[in-house]
């Protein structure tokens, strides 16, 4: 079975774009592109700052999966019976996929997109996003539930700022078979969390 998205998948060349949000397994559209150069200065810094930088990343650049073990991703909702790993040269994404029609879960370091968890909020100031939701810092780690249209319950998608240039982003997509199915922002928070343990580890 293949996920309707992964984080590849929402990203565009120059920044974040979103097709579902906290609650939901339907597509939305893409936001649009937003490259380093089309962002007036006076609007560059608007997200928090990232005060302590995970320097380290090309390892799960490279092999997403290893981030977040099975084991984990399994506590989190219920049994998986898939992993795999899809390729991009936006980023590197974990695909988790649950037993029993359970749904989804992907993510990984996003690598195309310059202005980190900042490109979200300067998409929302410009109405460029249908959801923002600025999320309790994530072990110290600004995070953001957003989404551009294709909101509905059962999913989530969560961008954490691990340097400023860089986020951490989890899309999750959960069905009504999901334990977690009316918490999918809750299931993506551990994973991040579990994610930057990781990173800061490494």
């Amino acid at each position: 079975m293949r996920p309707r998205n992964s984080v590849a998948a929402l990203i565009t060349a120059g920044a974040l774009a979103s097709a579902t949000a906290c609650g939901g397994s339907t597509g939305g559209t893409a936001a649009p592109a937003m490259s380093s150069d089309s962002v007036p200065a006076s609007s560059q810094n608007m997200a928090p700052k990232v005060t302590q930088p995970i320097a380290k990343t090309s390892a799960t650049e490279t092999d997403p999966c290893s981030a977040v073990s099975v084991a984990t991703v399994e506590g989190t909702a219920s049994k998986v019976k898939e992993t795999r790993t899809e390729r991009s040269s936006l980023g590197n994404t974990c695909v988790w996929v649950f037993n029993n029609s359970g749904g989804n879960v992907s993510a990984g370091v996003v690598t195309a997109n310059k202005q980190g968890v900042n490109a979200l909020y300067i998409q929302n100031s410009r109405g460029g996003l249908t959801t923002f939701k600025p999320q309790p810092p994530i072990l110290g780690y600004p995070a953001v539930v957003y989404a551009n249209g294709g909101e509905t319950e059962g999913s989530c998608n969560l961008a954490v700022g691990i340097r400023d240039d860089v986020t951490y982003t989890v899309i999750a997509q959960l069905r009504h078979d999901s334990p977690v199915y009316s918490d999918s922002c809750g299931m993506a928070t551990k994973i991040a969390s579990a994610a930057i343990t990781h990173l800061k580890g490494q």
